[in-house]
């Protein structure tokens, strides 16, 4: 007999019980019932109702709890699509997205290890996908926590991986050094990538669809991953504003003959958002240069991978500095400003903006380019966003600062000089950098409804 004491009464709970049942013997081998279940079946005795139909009566049956013969399982041969779908809903009830596509493991030498794995679509938020796949031995049920079996950016997929061969009752520093650990993680990691480049190779097309649902997780698979790294170079993409996408090496290829540098560097311009920098990536696109969209949590930390890893290939964005200043050709624009006339109007420009948030600096640029322009060094930038992305660190703690560049060369900025009147010629400079503010979105609250105000009185 079994005796429960009242700090586990909840444990007589059938909701308690079921929960359980679900969690730890949803795949036994065994059949478990809990309890019975109506179901309705036709009459035995063939009886029909007003409508001539055989009448379905209740009955109580056992309540099988687990499905005993579950698809990982099986052979892959023996499944249908619409078998692996199912699969997946019977192992998230509560999921309403499909899943992208499924890899189905399978081997028996030099381990045993079977298993079906799920790419999701991957959401910004990372740590949302963990914990997805389950553990299983023989199929009982161990874990739903595997960072100790496989790689960590694997721990992004959901699904099962079911293998004897794993030691359950160890330490995880012990499972981490298990040879057999070891080989398995290395096999999954090789099946996934191996999957992703067959995918791209057979219907670049459609793996083109699925991209930005695979960019998060491809990204960290290269960044956690040297071996998967060198392996996704084939089909780790770049996408573009225009909407087409690139491998890394084609990418570089496509604009290597517009936008290397005068030091032989190819400078891929990029955005974070095309919508926030529509001016500077239109004047990029006059110009013939293309822009890459690179968003996302990981960005800038992908973005220093290749840059490691593909030879005379550097990234910009398209907002980080003046277009010539970001890919410098042989011989520069001359100033159509002296020395003494950038002394006399640099006063103005630190009057209209925080001095300790604004470095204003005068630079000889295209005389269509924007008057002013508000850039952020690239590599300030980035390290900022890898050190807030990393919890913290100097970067992260960094006061926020951003260049005012002064185009010396527009007709608007030289025009200053002529304005002999001090009120009318502030009022300009603070107009002029008011709308550069605006166009990176740094112009709110006061400021933005005093430009919003003198814009109204202008006209």
């Amino acid at each position: 007999m079994l005796y429960i004491n009242e700090e586990s009464a909840e444990f007589l709970e059938k909701s308690r019980i079921q929960g359980i049942l679900d969690k730890y013997c949803k795949f036994l081998p065994v059949i478990v019932e809990f309890g019975t279940k109506t179901e309705y079946i036709d009459s035995p005795e063939g009886e029909k109702d007003e409508d001539g139909k055989t009448k379905r009566v209740a009955v109580q049956v056992p309540n099988v709890v687990n499905n005993t013969s579950p698809a990982w399982t099986k052979a892959p041969v023996d499944l249908t699509e619409d078998d692996y779908k199912a699969f997946y809903r019977e192992l998230y009830p509560m999921s309403f997205e499909e899943p992208l596509f499924h890899i189905h493991l399978n081997v028996d030498y030099p381990f045993n290890l079977t298993g079906i794995l799920y790419f999701p679509k991957i959401k910004e938020n990372v740590e949302i996908q963990r914990n997805k796949i389950n553990l299983y031995s023989n199929q009982v049920f161990i874990t739903d926590s595997v960072a100790e079996i496989v790689p960590e950016f694997l721990t992004l997929l959901h699904g099962v991986i079911d293998s004897p061969d794993i030691p359950l009752n160890v330490s995880r520093s012990y499972l981490q050094s298990d040879g057999n650990v070891k080989k398995i993680s290395t096999h999954i990691t090789k099946k996934v990538a191996d999957k992703l480049a067959d995918m791209f190779k057979k219907d670049r097309a459609d793996f083109e669809a699925k991209w930005d649902d695979l960019k998060i997780f491809v990204e960290y698979g290269m960044l956690s991953d040297d071996k998967f790294a060198e392996k996704a170079k084939t089909f780790a993409l770049i996408k573009t504003t225009e909407g087409k996408y690139f491998t890394v090496d084609e990418f570089k290829e496509q604009i290597a003959a517009l936008q290397t540098d005068k030091d032989n560097k190819v400078v891929a311009l990029y955005t974070h958002s095309a919508d926030e920098h529509f001016s500077f990536i239109k004047q990029a696109k006059d110009r013939g240069y293309q822009v890459a969209v690179i968003d996302g949590p990981l960005a800038s930390h992908w973005i220093s991978k290749i840059e490691q890893t593909v030879e005379n290939l550097s990234f910009a964005r398209v907002d980080a500095d003046a277009l010539d200043q970001l890919i410098k050709k042989e011989g520069e624009l001359p100033s159509k400003l002296t020395e003494e006339q950038e002394a006399t109007l640099k006063p103005l420009f630190e009057t209209a903006v925080d001095a300790q948030k604004f470095r204003i600096e005068f630079k000889s640029m295209s005389e269509t380019d924007a008057p002013i322009i508000v850039t952020q060094p690239e590599f300030i930038r980035r390290m900022m966003e890898q050190q807030k992305m990393g919890g913290g660190g100097f970067f992260g703690a960094f006061p926020e600062t951003y260049n005012l560049v002064v185009n010396a060369n527009h007709a608007k900025v030289g025009a200053l000089l002529e304005t002999g009147d001090e009120a009318e010629k502030q009022s300009k400079v603070k107009q002029l950098t008011d709308l550069a503010l605006l166009s990176q979105g740094l112009l709110k609250g006061e400021e933005l409804s005093n430009f919003i105000e003198r814009s109204i009185a202008f006209i």
